[in-house]
Order: C-alpha cells, then structure tokens, then sequence
C-alpha cells in the first residue's frame, strides 16, 4: 500500500477519558462498513455498563471476552468481504489496522479509564500510545505484528507502568503478538541515533490514544532532532541491509518466494518508503511523483505491484491461520484458488498466478534501480563499489555519455531515430563494462514498438544481437537486463511466453525465462575456464572447437515450447525451424539447432533414466546422435541445462553418468559399434580383476571368473568385482546358507555409498533388500543384482542420505546392522514403512500422473519396465515387491529423481529367463504396479 498521512488522534487527550468519542477513522477505504469491523461506541458503552456493577479483575475479563468476541467478528466480517474482492489488499490491511486500533485503543481506555483512573494527574502522569512499524504505516495483513510505543514525558511512574502492564495483559490474551517499548522523547531520539532499525520503526510513528501533545512533541523533536541528520548513512544502511536479505533469501526468481523478506518482495518497496520518507518526508510515494523520482507510470507499476504482493501475503495468512511469508508450493495453490486463477490450455491456474507473481517481483526490480540512480544524483548515495574502486572510464562511443557512473544517451531523439540502437546500447554496455542508466532504460522500454518485423528480419539487428551471446564473454547479463526491460521478448517475440513462467515443480528453481539464462551463465563460466576441475570433459571439448553461435540459439531455444499442451521439445524444435533463419543461421546450422532443441533432454534421459553399462542404449544413443560434432553440442547443452535447473542439481552421480556415456558413444562413433561388443567388455573385465587380486591361485580365479553372467562383467567396477569375490569365498567357508555379507564404501566419484549384498538366491531378495534400505531412510540411486551359477546373488546398490550426500563413514556399522536386522526378518519391512512412508504438506500440492512403459527394444536381454510416477519412500520397495509376487525377475534398476517425480526403470524377465513380449501379460503387470502405486499413495496420504 502507499504511505497514508499520520492518523487522527483516536481519543482526546485527557488520560482520564470522560467523553467516548468514536473511533477515528484509518485514513482510506476499507473493506467493508468500519462498524461492522470494530463498533467502538457500541464497545465503550457495554464496558462502562460493566464497570458500573465489577470489580476490576472481573471488569478486565469482561472487557478481554467484549474484545475477543469483537475481534472475532470483526476477522470474519474482513475475511468475508476479501473473499469477495481477492484483489482488495489496500482496503485489506487498511482494515486490519482500524480493527487493531479499535482493540488498543479500548483497552488503554479501560486501563486509564476504569482499571486505574486518575483524578488529579501530574504533569508527569502523562502518556501516549503509538503504533509503530508496519502498524504505524496502517499496513496489517491479518497476522501482523502490533508494535506499540507507549511514550511518557519523563522517568516512567507506578501509575503509568500500571497501565502499561493491564493493556499488555489484554492484547496477549485477544492472542495479538505484541512487540512494545516504554520509552522518553529523550530515550527515543537517543536510541534511534544508535540503532538504524530503532529509526526506521520510529519513522512511521502513529498517533492512536493518549496525551495528544505528548505525542506531537515526539514528531517535532525526531524531525528537528534524529530525521534531519545522517541521511546518506540512513539509505547506506537500509541498503545494506537489503542486500543481506536478498543473499538470505535468494533471488526473486526462486520458485518458493518469501513474499515479504525475498527479493521483489514487499520489503524491498517498504525500504523504498522509508528512504523516501527519511530524505523527502512524504507521506505518501505519490508524491515522489511532482518531485520527479517517479514519472506516473512508474508510480503505478509501484502501486500495482504493492497491492498484488499485500493480497498474496494476506491469503498466505488467511490460508495458514498465522503469520506466514514463504509461498510454498502448497500455498501456491490453495492461494492461486483463492484469487480466482483458473487453468487454462497446458497450464495450470497455480503456473499463471505464479507468473504474474514474477512478473511483479521484477517490476518492484526495475522501480528500486530507478529510485536509487535518482538517489544517486543527488548523491544521497554512494556510487558503485566497482566504480570507486576502478576510476579509469572506458571510451564510450559517440551518442552515449556516463552519468554516475552509467551509460546514458546525449540526444533520445538521435538515437531513437535509428531503432538498432535499441540493441546497440546493450552491446555498448557489455563492451565498455558499464550499467545502463534508468533514464536510457525507460527510454528503450517506452519505445519497444519500434521493434518490429523490419527490425527482426534485419541482418545487422541479427549480427548485434548474437554479437551479445557471442562476443563479450558475459552474455547472461545483456540477455537478464534485455529480458527485464522486454527487449528479448520484443525482438524475440517466440520468447514472450516462458518469460516469468514457472515450473511448478520441485526440481526446477527458476521461472522458464531465468533457468535459460542460467543455463547460457553455465557455457560462458565453461568459457572462461571457471568450471576446469569439476567438469573436465566438458572444459576438454569447448578447447577443441564447437561451433558456438548454434550451441548458443539452441540453449536460448532449448525450454521456448514449455507451458503448453504439446511436447515442448517437439514444439521448441518447430520454433527453432523459423527462429534460427531469422537469426542469420545458414541451413546446415538451423538443423542442427532444431535437432538439440528437439532432443535437448535424450543424454540426460539416457544417462540418468537407462543402463548405460547395456551395449544397446549407447549403440541406439550414438546411432541417435550420429555424429561427434553433434555429440560433443549435446553434451554441453545438457551439462549447462543440468547446472540450470537450480544450485544442488548437478553431483558428480550425474557428472559420471554422463562421461561414461559420452566417453563411449565417442568411442562407437569413431572406432564403430563394434568397440561396444560385450564379449570385449568381459575380457578386459575379467583381466582387470585378476590385477587386482595377485594372492588368488589360478585355480580359484578361474571359479570366480567363470561363476558369472556377462551382465555381470559389464556392469561393475573392478572394485565392486573384488568386492563380490571376497563376499562370496567369505560366504562358502562359513557355510551357512542364511548368511549375509555386506560391504558398504562411500563412492565419491559418484556422491553415493556402494552397499554390496552377497548371499544366497532366492526369491524376492531384491524386494527386502530394497525395504531395507528404505527403512534407513536410504535413498537408491541406483541397483545392481546378479546371480551366479552356483545360487548365490550379488547385489550392489549406491545409496544417499536425506540431503542426497554419501553416507558419513562413522554411520556405516550401524546402518550395517539394521539393515542385517531386515534381512534376517527380526524387522518386517512392510509393516514398518508404515508410519514412515508419509507424503509432506508442501509436495501434496503436485500433480504427478503415473505412466508405466514396456521397452523391448532398449536392451539385448531384458525388458525395461519405466515407472514414472510420485517418488516417496516407501516407492521403490512397493514396485520391487509387486514384481517379485509376480515371478518377475530384477536384473537391475535404474533410478532418476527429479523433485517430487521419480522414473524407476527395471532391467526384468520372466520365471523363464525370457522378455515380457505378451501384450496381455503386460497389461496385468501394470495394473499390478498401478494398484501398488495407489494403495501406496493412499497409506502415504497423498
């Protein structure tokens, strides 16, 4: 909401209060009827009934059951009329305060009134209540706090400590969070001098009840006395302390927001105010309008986007019944439904209202730049660090000129008259190094028409324009400020929709738009050598040569199809077939942009959701691929597109997934898919581990050698393989055939722990080995079972914690027997993953449909069942389970987890040693996992 000026008093100024005048009215519209919120005359009336006939402990409870009641109705009667009008939020907290002021105020009535009255009152005996803060503002959203000052002129009496202590004692039991303070004039200008938040709250000081004068005295001496001094240190510190809120909270384009403390948040306008307030005494940010800080229309983005933020906030608090600032997903929805958003084609109403969110986020961006270059002018704040530090200026081109420090435009007229200077003045900015100046920036946003078919099909508005992606080594920043400005969406008109579009998912951390900056953010790190130890290969193939321009277009085009109905890389590869030849690409290149948009997610897929150790899926990836050219683009459209997705999405599990897969795909496509020959993978398999093990005899590594399947030699490491040869002459010299060995390793290359399992075959030990691991809270990464020739399985699975990290060596004994406890049934997984297996508040809100898929295709000798579905605990075991009730052997799984959604992909055959080829035996294995799925969903309380 815009500042309101200061209140009217609510009662006279005599503390003994002989009249019952009505409660002033909150400067501006409320809601509803002011007495349907808070009737103060009717209140006052029924308590100085009361008081005629109690005493005062009785009297102070009538009076707290007259306010609750009141406070009830008057809660309802806001809560109702919001319903009504979702939108309403100045009229909202406007209404809120009137009902806390009407609260307050009766009960510093009662106190000085009835509960200790004065009938001589010294000039000591004086006070005045004020609000304070956001109360102080009149800005409440229903849960706020009330921050109250109770002023007196000198060292506080018995008499006025009394009073302080009865109004205290009825706010908390109304269940208001009071914040309160007790001060002098003296003690108010003193503290205020040493504590920045002190002055800030005493900034919006309000007048409600009391000594009226007591209270203007307060205003007088804090302008004349605290308000008129240090101002360049006010808007340093409230600065200061913006940015260590936004480093806190994350970046606006987060998709959980705090709505009032996040980036574009409600404080970011609010610390706007108290600049303005401080510098220029406004009441109001209108205001800053005749004094030229705002032109009309920057104003109103200002309001509008103040008023969106307070209503989301004020259902966030209705939603949840308290004080609550994070929107999280769960929110989202109920607070989307609330406002009236509805679904559309493709789109949920939660993804539109959460893209009208980000949109104001960033309008409240833009408002706070423009405000603080104007603060700059006028040099109520400092210029930038990198300014004061670097004074050497960059020759700028003619038609520009630095202003504090920013590039701005000589004649807006000139400039104007050659539209490509609406991309030029990007391109000058990344060469000289330099910030665009807020007036050239409303210049260039005032005159977006002018970007037109023309200008989109001209070849030097072209050639400037991937000289920004290409040329200056930091394209992410042209392409952020181009973006918020609208210019991308102007020039590229195909990119307007995914601008502040969200994912409404818990894998990706930004909007649409902000993830493919990030993404081009990854490749130009890679550029400049940023990324040389933690992704080699990809570091290796950049310094070799790709052909960047259209590595760059498909990255820019890679997520353009997302929000609608259709496929959006199938869709994103019809935009890029116009996009690309518009932007100068020659056929040849426009192909290739189209094929990496088309299939920007298949390495991933094939990486993350297939066996990579299977010859098939690397021959069927490289006959895809075709081409090292081809695969060395893809490889880093996927790493950068992986990086994007959000800070903790890439590990090295990923990291090595997609290097093997890389690394021979490579190799099958330039020594031929024969070099994927599984016969040639056992031999050097078999040689390796003989390496390894020089104290073994012939003879016995001729039984361990020969004891497995092929699988079983191309699947594995040659540490896992000494493992299992250990395990399994452990398991024959004890003899017992219930025994069970593990060994569990932290795999840091891969950012797992390797748990092996050697024991005796039998059926479903894949399933209770698979519980047991989920009753530890075990996350499976992904699993490995073989058996052997002479009955025995070895399983190997690489498992993480909760915060999706290896497993801390000092966790690995206990683990161990529990784990044991499970397997020697003293613990039955079933029954046990009950009460854990439950589904969190805030993952309830997505919708995840469950598809199961039948590949015969992807491998030589087993069918791939692909689960994709909600992940929960309790999941795998559940699908695990199913299948080995249905004599469905489990050669291995594969497991890919992608926020709330997993895609568990089972390697199987039949009782038989034979592929699921039978439609029918097909269909009744998925209605077996899909009853699974149900029934675990249900228990988990989705």
């Amino acid at each position: 909401m815009t500042q309101l000026p200061a209140a009217s008093p609510a009662q006279d100024s005599d503390p003994a209060h002989q009249g019952t005048p009505p409660l002033a009215p909150v400067k501006g519209p409320l809601i509803c009827a002011a007495d349907k919120i808070f009737d103060a005359a009717a209140i006052h009336q029924q308590i100085a009934a009361a008081a005629k006939d109690m005493e005062a402990a009785a009297l102070r409870a009538e009076v707290v059951r007259l306010l609750r009641e009141a406070n009830k109705e008057g809660r309802a009667a806001i809560a109702e009329a919001f319903t009504a009008a979702p939108f309403a939020a100045r009229a909202l907290t406007q209404s809120y305060s009137h009902l806390t002021d009407g609260l307050v105020t009766t009960a510093f009535r009662a106190a000085t009134q009835f509960l200790h009255p004065l009938a001589n009152p010294t000039q000591g005996e004086r006070i005045a209540v004020m609000a304070v803060g956001g109360y102080g503002r009149a800005e409440m959203a229903p849960f706020s706090d009330v921050d109250l000052l109770f002023l007196t002129p000198y060292k506080i009496t018995a008499w006025a400590e009394s009073v302080i202590e009865s109004m205290l004692y009825m706010l908390w039991d109304l269940r208001l969070k009071v914040g309160h303070s007790s001060r002098t004039i003296k003690d108010c200008i003193r503290l205020g001098a040493e504590d920045y938040t002190i002055r800030t709250a005493m900034l919006e000081h309000r007048f409600l009840s009391g000594d009226a004068d007591l209270a203007q005295e307060l205003d007088n001496r804090l302008r004349s006395d605290l308000f008129s001094k240090d101002a360049r240190e006010f808007v340093e510190a409230k600065l200061a302390e913006r940015d260590e809120r936004h480093l806190k909270q994350g970046e606006r384009y987060m998709v959980e927001p705090n709505v009032k403390e996040g980036k574009g948040g409600l404080r970011d306008l609010q610390s706007l105010f108290w600049i303005s307030k401080y510098l220029y005494q406004v009441q109001d940010v209108a205001e800053l309008v005749p004094l030229g800080l705002f032109s009309r229309e920057e104003f109103e983005f200002f309001a509008e986007a103040e008023n969106f933020l307070w209503a989301v906030r004020s259902h966030m608090h209705l939603a949840t019944g308290r004080a609550t600032e994070q929107l999280t997903f769960d929110l989202q929805v109920e607070v989307a439904e609330r406002m009236g958003y509805q679904d559309r084609a493709g789109r949920r109403g939660v993804e539109v209202f959460m893209q009208d969110y980000f949109r104001k986020a960033t309008q409240v961006g833009d408002i706070t730049r423009i405000f603080l270059t104007k603060l700059e002018a006028s040099q109520q704040k400092g210029e930038p660090l990198l300014e004061r530090i670097f004074r050497r200026r960059p020759k700028i081109k003619p038609g520009y000129k630095v202003v504090h420090n920013r590039l701005d435009i000589v004649d807006p007229e000139e400039f104007l008259a050659d539209k490509l200077n609406l991309l030029r003045i990007f391109e000058e900015g990344l060469r000289t190094g330099m910030l665009i100046h807020p007036d050239a920036m409303r210049l260039v946003t005032a005159n977006l028409d002018l970007i037109d078919d023309e200008m989109r099909a001209n070849k030097e508005a072209c050639r400037i324009f991937l000289d920004l992606l290409l040329k200056h080594g930091n394209p992410e920043r042209a392409l952020r400020r181009m973006n918020e400005l609208g210019v991308l969406s102007a020039f590229l008109p195909e990119f307007e929709p995914i601008v502040a579009m969200m994912q409404f998912n818990m894998y990706h951390s930004y909007t649409v738009d902000e993830h493919t900056i990030q993404v081009i953010s990854n490749f130009a790190s890679i550029e400049r050598g940023e990324l040389e130890d933690e992704l080699p290969v990809s570091s290796e193939v950049l310094r070799k040569g790709v052909n960047r321009k259209v590595l760059m277009v498909a990255m820019l085009l890679h997520d353009i199809g997302k929000g609608r109905e259709q496929d959006h890389s199938i869709l994103g590869a019809q935009i890029a077939r116009k996009v690309a030849p518009r932007l100068g690409l020659n056929k040849s290149d426009s192909e290739t942009v189209e094929w990496l948009v088309r299939y920007h997610l298949l390495m991933s897929d094939m990486a993350q959701k297939r066996d990579i150790a299977d010859p098939r899926t690397v021959r069927g990836f490289a006959k895809a691929v075709q081409s090292v050219k081809r695969l060395d683009l893809l490889l880093l459209l996927t790493v950068c597109d992986i990086r994007g997705v959000g800070p903790h999405t890439w590990n090295n599990w990923k990291a090595a997934l997609l290097r093997s897969l890389y690394n021979q795909t490579r190799r099958a496509l330039e020594d031929g898919m024969e070099a994927l020959n599984r016969e040639h993978r056992g031999t050097a398999a078999k040689k390796r581990l003989r390496a390894a093990l020089p104290d073994w005899t012939k003879s016995d590594l001729k039984r361990e050698t020969s004891r497995h399947y092929p699988p079983y030699w191309q699947g594995l490491h040659v540490t896992a393989h000494v493992d299992f040869a250990e395990m399994l002459r452990e398991l024959e010299e004890i003899g017992d055939p219930g025994e069970v060995i593990i060994r569990m390793h932290p795999d840091e290359d891969r950012d797992a722990t390797r748990a092996c399992f050697a024991m005796a075959d039998h059926p479903g030990i894949f399933a209770r080995m698979v519980g047991a691991l989920a009753l530890v809270g075990a996350n499976v990464v992904d699993a490995r079972s073989y058996t052997t020739k002479d009955g025995y399985v070895t399983d190997a699975f690489w498992i993480q914690d909760a915060e999706g990290h290896p497993y801390e060596a000092s966790r690995l004994p206990r683990l161990t027997q529990m784990i044991l406890k499970t397997l020697k049934g003293e613990v039955i997984a079933r029954e046990a993953l009950v009460s854990r297996d439950k589904i969190k508040k805030r993952e309830k809100a997505f919708n995840v449909p469950t598809h199961i898929t039948f590949d015969n295709e992807g491998s030589e000798i087993y069918t791939i069942i692909e689960v994709d579905t909600r992940d929960r605990a309790g999941l795998l075991y559940d699908l695990a389970r199913t299948l080995a009730d249905a004599n469905v052997y489990i050669a291995n799984a594969v497991i890919a987890t992608y926020g709330e959604q997993v895609v568990d992909s089972f390697y199987v055959k039949d009782m038989f040693g034979l592929k699921y080829h039978s439609e029918s035996k097909q269909k009744t294995l998925e209605r077996k996992l899909r009853e699974a799925i149900s029934a675990g969903a249900k228990r988990a309380g989705s």
